[in-house]
């Protein structure tokens, strides 16, 4: 018998995923033509920064901006620190 028909708690589909990527899907169109693959590339890792900042709770900008402010001074065997999930904004 399948999982979510004898637990409450477990999802019958995947509505939560699949809403949670809608921004990539409507902009499908736009990244076809990112230039080269190293574009596209470079816009995947910037994805992947970005929804990495939101899954921990932290604004994507904000965070981006602290750390691209901070990044050059920072020393490497500290670079933890600089982590989504270390991040605390100022105020």
């Amino acid at each position: 018998m399948a999982p979510y028909l004898t637990d409450g708690r477990s999802e019958f589909d995947n509505n939560a995923a699949e809403r949670s990527m809608r921004a990539l899907a409507l902009g499908r169109k736009n990244y076809l033509f990112a230039g080269s693959d190293a574009g596209g590339e470079r816009a995947a890792s910037a994805y992947t920064l970005i929804e990495t900042a939101k899954l921990n709770g932290a604004d994507p900008q904000a965070w981006l901006t602290d750390v691209l402010g901070r990044i050059a001074d920072h020393p490497i065997n500290r670079i933890d620190e600089l982590l989504p999930w270390r991040f605390a904004p100022a105020g």
